[in-house]
């Protein structure tokens, strides 16, 4: 990567602080597996504050990791990463304090357990600017027009399954009932700590062809975020039983690979939807990255 834009001048020359740390952090970086970098990535991320543990690892992450150990200059998949980061719903604060973590365990090359102190300040402002640019284009083509249909799983955004909680919270205000009454969500949340990105594309695929085939009788399917997928179904003594078909289902279509066995069997939850459409807007957005 580099040393920090941050450093104070010295010398004559005008050389930054911290350059003889680039030349003893650059020769030792191809020592490390692409693996090992992205494990030391990964803990340095957590421990600063990253949220939601399943959903850090994408294949951008891998793409950044390979550029890193190549000894290439990582800016274009960092762009990758930023565009990935905001698509899954990251906000750009924790996308920067990610790209941070990762500066540091560059920079502090001895601290082999992954636990640094990552300071975006002390990145290298091009890096940052790569990254917050790609990120602000995505997130701003997701403000002003979002897709109908997630591209990788063939379902409807969570835009559109807000748009028809809409449509039944003013049905059930019209009926003076609760919306609860009749609808109920069903939520699939896939654990994808420790797996590889493209283990996690080909994860949510299979996740969304059985939730297809479960739920095939018009009822609201969404991707939710990178890990979460939901349904409203109705709220009927069939819903109990389609969920143990679903979990039956996953189990079956993920123990075919097995990078997908060892992530272990998906949590599902059935939820209430709550009183009111703003608070089931919040609901899902919590929801997204769990």
């Amino acid at each position: 990567m580099d040393v920090p834009a941050t450093g104070a001048p010295s010398g004559d020359r005008g050389e930054h602080q911290g350059a003889g740390r680039q030349v003893t952090r650059r020769s030792a970086v191809p020592e490390h597996s692409m693996r090992a970098l992205r494990a030391r990535w990964r803990t340095a991320s957590l421990a600063s504050g990253w949220r939601f543990p399943s959903d850090w690892a994408l294949p951008e992450v891998d793409a950044v990791c390979a550029a890193v150990v190549k000894g290439g200059g990582p800016e274009h998949a960092l762009a990758g990463l930023g565009r990935a980061r905001a698509a899954a719903g990251t906000g750009l604060a924790e996308t920067l304090a990610d790209l941070a973590a990762l500066h540091a365990v560059l920079e502090q090359v001895g601290s082999t357990d992954g636990f640094v102190s990552p300071d975006v300040d002390a990145t290298p402002s091009r890096l940052l600017r790569v990254t917050a640019v790609a990120w602000a284009d995505v997130a701003f083509d997701q403000f002003a027009g979002a897709e109908v249909t997630d591209p990788l799983t063939g379902l409807p955004t969570l835009a559109y399954l807000l748009t028809r909680l809409g449509e039944l919270y003013r049905q059930a205000a019209r009926e003076g009932r609760p919306a609860a009454e009749r609808h109920n969500l069903l939520v699939v949340a896939m654990d994808f700590t420790a797996a590889a990105g493209w283990t996690r594309l080909t994860g949510m695929i299979l996740a969304a062809d059985a939730l297809k085939f479960v739920f095939d009788g018009g009822e609201s399917l969404a991707a939710l975020g990178p890990s979460t997928m939901a349904a409203l179904a109705p709220r009927d003594n069939g819903v109990a039983a389609k969920a143990v078909l679903l979990r039956r289902e996953l189990t079956e279509r993920l123990a075919g690979d097995q990078q997908l066995r060892e992530i272990g069997t998906p949590r599902l939850r059935l939820l209430r939807l709550p009183a009111t459409h703003a608070q089931a807007g919040d609901l899902l957005s919590d929801l997204r990255r769990t």
